[in-house]
């Protein structure tokens, strides 16, 4: 078979061993449980680790001890529990050690409930733990990107040395699809950095604390300077019907599908409309975003949040084009026809 139904949680462990990940340390929750239920099965018959590790606390620093000896590592958890995650992932970063993340995002604050949102964005995308680091993040907006963006994760933190985040929502994880699986299974190379208790290894320090403020400082400029070059080196978006267009919706995820939506019913009306879908939300697309948006009659941003990828879109255009705020929050999802309504372009 070229394809196979799945949902996007399973997906995601199907691109992750078939990306070279070698260790899943976890603990279920939903609506991303399913990620840890396929990583337990899977990963043992691949001949790789699986450990449900007391709680996202320890899980994550099992990432970092697995990723400082060499293994291609990950976890999975949604909005409550990457929160937990937040220390280890800037010792993570500080120590520039490459590891994947799945978030399946979940209403929020607080536990909030098991339905859609997109309120973890400034959480992921921002950083959410003390310091000056940022994370690579990926939005899929099917099944085949869950395994797809899975799938190429492992090589994009073991060249930059950084976690990479997949960000999907409980939409996109909870969906079936069909999915055409890659056909080449990658595989890690040894690490000239990574500490594997032998005599070639024996000097590799991993750490993240400078005792010397100039040491720390460089330091600091060093992974700054990292994050810079990705804007320039991975960048990732689609765009459909901007050609023509003189209004842009601009969102991602279950977001971006509903656009899309809305964008050809939109078109059917006689209104051009296009739409930009970031693929990397670090590193934005603000260069598109901000050409697009000088010859737009109006931006509208589309999202399951108070307004959070709002910012950098803000930022992007700067006063080039009119922007309006269409979201939603709690876990309400809309149709194409109450986007567009929300628009102003309804019936």
């Amino acid at each position: 078979m070229t394809k196979h139904l799945m949902k996007g949680n399973d997906a995601v462990i199907r691109g992750a061993l078939l990306g070279g990940a070698t260790e899943f340390f976890g603990y279920p929750i939903t609506p991303a449980s399913e990620i840890a239920h396929a990583a337990a099965f899977y990963f043992p018959l691949a001949g790789h680790t699986f450990l449900q590790a007391e709680c996202e606390v320890n899980a994550i620093n099992m990432l970092y001890g697995a990723s400082a000896a060499g293994s291609r590592v990950m976890t999975a958890s949604a909005g409550p529990g990457v929160a937990l995650m937040a220390e280890g992932l800037s010792y993570l970063a500080g120590a520039e050690l490459p590891n994947v993340v799945i978030d399946v995002q979940r209403a929020g604050p607080g536990l909030g409930n098991i339905w859609p949102e997109q309120s973890d964005y400034n959480m992921v995308v921002k950083g959410g733990g003390n310091g000056n680091y940022k994370n690579i993040v990926l939005a899929p907006n099917s099944v085949q990107e869950m395994c797809d963006f899975t799938y190429k994760a492992f090589d994009l933190a073991d060249k930059y040395r950084m976690t990479v985040f997949i960000m999907a929502d409980a939409y996109i994880g909870q969906m079936m699809e069909p999915v055409e699986l890659p056909k080449q299974v990658i595989h890690g190379k040894r690490k000239d950095w990574a500490i594997y208790a032998d005599k070639e290894s024996r000097k590799n320090l991993v750490t993240s604390i400078f005792m010397s403020v100039e040491e720390m400082a460089a330091h600091n400029q060093k992974l700054c300077d990292k994050y810079e070059r990705l804007k320039n080196e991975i960048v990732d978006f689609e765009e459909v019907d901007t050609e023509d267009a003189d209004i842009l919706l601009i969102a991602y995820g279950i977001s971006a599908r509903i656009s899309l939506s809305a964008v050809k019913e939109l078109r059917a009306k006689g209104i051009k409309a296009g739409l930009l879908r970031p693929k990397t939300l670090f590193p934005f697309p603000s260069k598109r975003i901000a050409e697009l948006s000088e010859k737009m009659k109006k931006v509208f941003v589309v999202e399951l949040s108070e307004g959070q990828m709002l910012e950098d879109v803000k930022l992007a255009i700067y006063g080039k084009a009119p922007i309006e705020l269409c979201n939603w929050m709690g876990g309400m999802v809309p149709s194409s026809k109450d986007l567009i309504n929300k628009m102003g372009y309804g019936d």
